[in-house]
């Protein structure tokens, strides 16, 4: 029982037929010692999730479902406009699971129904577990359907053990965590999954081939596509022009075996960005703009898509996008996704070697006349460099407020899914180049982390001659893993009075460390590394 019921963990909960309520009368009967009749958990649930919870979970049903014993109630929406989201879940909503027939004439908001995913992903904190919950519901022998379009991440606990303290070192939790890395290259040797696994170099591990979210991107996603992920920023690869979204070791289970994820439509927020970022201000700023907005602030986002529209967006490269689809999630949204275009193909022709047409033929775009919960136009030019202050994304303020009270840190972060990214480090490297040609390094007290998204990423400064500057400069460089941002790996505060200003997505409380963390873009970031204080690159 809970005021409010996040969706993953509500799913979760439903999934494994673990009841919940936002009734508190219910605790009230039940303290009296009343029966409650479970038509009291179904009720405003929309029909698939009353299903589920009537046969005891999601592993029950999709037996049923699967068998033909069951079947969800047929999508009756007649044709009409829809947004870019609605239109991917309409050609992959699945009408027939035994025969494999896909495709309704519309969906709209709140309509039930499974979607089939074309692209699967986990990552090994949550594998494990999943994987445990798919020998459970579906048997020992049972094999993951289609194991070409699933994929196995080890990127999340790469460096824990660097960051582990001591007591938990004795108690064994290192070598815990290595085995859900383990259990994970196991399963997917067996299933016949591709994992992204650890690089080593001259026989030393030195991290991962990449953060699922932008090896997501640069191998796998494509226009058009559905892709289910086992974290939050699934939605990264909403910039591609796919719907992409998190979900829960359960509805992963049940997808190894279905391919299937239900979805319950949701409804979609346009954001139509005008004109070009003024000098300094990056997509960071424009995101940290728009959730501190009162729709955001007062929860009016939660449950909603993001969708990005505007020449201001056009304008962006395929990077800055990213950032905005990444972020989507930061005020409780369900995804963020942009129509795809020719910056698109020339993203996926270059990266992949794909055929540009071929690539083409697999945009999809929002019909005219389509149906948005509310649209804002924002001017990007002007708008200024932002900072959210610690606690939460939604507490961006100007960099300017913080003028004369600027805080002194202790550590700036570059890195993350969101601010590892190439353009990311085109943005520290002019900095530090700045700061370097003008005699100045990282200040002192201070330590400055460059984390890589990707192998394919850091290559990538290799070859534009970043590495040398950000070792000049004094920053410490880490290879590719989710890292700080999630309390494991090097770039955590030890202390609750230490301040970090980073690129990363989020700052709840002890989300990187016991101190105080501040969002920025990577040029404020960098700047503030040179500084000592947070500031823009026009105080070096």
């Amino acid at each position: 029982m809970a005021e409010n019921i996040e969706k993953i963990y509500g799913q979760n909960a439903e999934n494994i037929g673990l009841l919940t309520t936002t009734d508190f009368r219910i605790l009230e009967r039940l303290e009296r010692g009343e029966e409650i009749d479970v038509e009291e958990f179904t009720r405003g649930r929309d029909p698939i999730s009353a299903s589920i919870i009537l046969h005891g979970g999601l592993f029950a049903y999709n037996r049923a479902r699967m068998a033909g014993q069951v079947s969800p109630p047929a999508v009756q929406t007649e044709r009409r406009p829809m947004t870019l989201c609605e239109k991917i879940i309409a050609a992959h909503a699945v009408v027939d699971a035994r025969s494999g027939k896909l495709g309704v004439e519309a969906v709209k908001p709140g309509d039930a129904l499974f979607v089939r995913t074309d692209v699967r992903f986990s990552h090994e904190y949550v594998t494990p577990m999943a994987e445990a919950l798919f020998r459970e519901g579906f048997g020992p022998e049972a094999r993951v359907s289609e194991p070409e379009s699933v994929f196995a991440f080890r990127d999340h606990l790469t460096f824990l053990d660097k960051v582990m303290p001591p007591a938990h070192l004795k108690m064994g939790l290192r070598e815990q965590a290595q085995s859900l890395a383990t259990v994970q290259e196991t399963f997917s040797k067996q299933q016949s999954i591709k994992l992204y696994g650890e690089v080593y170099r001259d026989g030393k591990l030195v991290g991962s081939e990449g953060i699922c979210h932008n090896k997501v991107i640069e191998d796998i996603a494509l226009p058009g596509q559905l892709v289910a992920g086992t974290d939050s920023h699934t939605c990264m690869a909403g910039s591609l022009g796919c719907f992409a979204f998190g979900v829960g070791s359960t509805d992963m289970a049940n997808a190894w075996y279905t391919r299937d994820i239900r979805v319950k439509v949701p409804e979609t927020v346009r954001f139509v960005l005008r004109g070009k970022m003024p000098p300094g201000v990056c997509a960071k700023d424009v995101m940290l703009h728009i959730l501190s907005q009162e729709f955001f602030k007062s929860g009016q986002g939660i449950g909603k898509v993001l969708e990005f529209a505007g020449d201001g967006v056009a304008s962006m490269p395929l990077d800055e996008r990213s950032t905005l689809t990444n972020m989507a999630v930061e005020a409780g949204g369900f995804t963020g996704i942009i129509e795809a275009d020719e910056v698109v193909v020339s993203y996926l022709a270059k990266q992949r070697g794909l055929d540009p047409d071929q690539v083409r033929g697999r945009l999809v775009k929002a019909d005219e006349g389509a149906h948005y919960l509310a649209t804002f136009e924002i001017q990007l030019d002007s708008l200024v460099p932002m900072v959210a202050t610690p606690g939460d994304p939604r507490n961006g303020v100007p960099l300017a407020q913080l003028q004369g009270s600027a805080p002194a840190i202790h550590i700036a972060y570059g890195g993350s899914c969101t601010g590892g990214k190439k353009a990311d480090m085109d943005m520290y490297a002019s900095v530090l180049k700045t700061a370097l040609d003008r005699g100045r390094r990282v200040a002192d007290g201070v330590r400055l982390f460059i984390q890589f998204g990707s192998q394919d990423i850091r290559r990538y400064a290799e070859q534009q001659g970043y590495i040398e500057i950000f070792e000049k400069v004094g920053a410490e460089l880490i290879d590719p893993s989710c890292g700080a941002c999630i309390k494991a790996g090097p770039g955590v505060s030890e202390s609750p009075d230490e301040v970090t200003v980073s690129a990363i997505n989020r700052n709840f409380p002890g989300r990187s460390g016991p101190g105080k963390v501040y969002l920025a873009s990577p040029l404020v970031v960098a700047a503030s590394a040179i500084t000592g204080r947070i500031s823009g690159p026009e105080a070096l």
